[in-house]
């Protein structure tokens, strides 16, 4: 993960990350929601869209993986918005505009990455590395 952003910002960049990425998760697990609550149409598909859009928010919204999920989230935001995938009854990306717009959000995530709030800076991120002084009694 650390190969693929070299810094995890923080301060107001990584708090505006953590903002879009929460803000994207959110919407992806209501979503989701929408898809289990909506008991006339649980086939596996549905079933199985809905737990891809569940797992991609949260994975956003804590932070995890975040390449990954961002690329689900696009990806099934998209296929909600133009109809590739069946769609709840209550759908919260009958929009195409508000499809894009999430599709869009998660595009930035994929390029910008998690910040420093989150699960991939803390296992990921950058580490301090201390090197042990050489002692006198081990030199000949």
């Amino acid at each position: 993960m650390q190969r693929i952003f070299s810094t995890f910002p923080d301060g107001l960049p990584g708090t505006g990350l953590l903002l879009l990425r929460a803000a994207a998760g959110a919407a992806l697990l209501v979503q989701g929601g929408a898809y289990l609550a909506d008991s006339n149409d649980l086939r596996l598909a549905t079933v199985a869209v809905a737990m891809a859009t569940i797992a991609g928010g949260s994975l956003l919204l804590v932070g995890y993986l975040t390449p990954f999920a961002s690329i689900l989230a696009g990806l099934t935001s998209m296929s909600i918005g133009f109809s590739w995938l069946p769609a709840p009854s209550l759908d919260l990306f009958e929009s195409r505009l508000t499809a894009a717009l999430a599709t869009v959000i998660a595009a930035s995530l994929v390029c910008l990455g998690p910040g420093a709030f989150s699960l991939d800076a803390r296992l990921f991120g950058r580490h301090e590395i201390i090197i042990p002084s050489a002692s006198s009694s081990s030199r000949s």
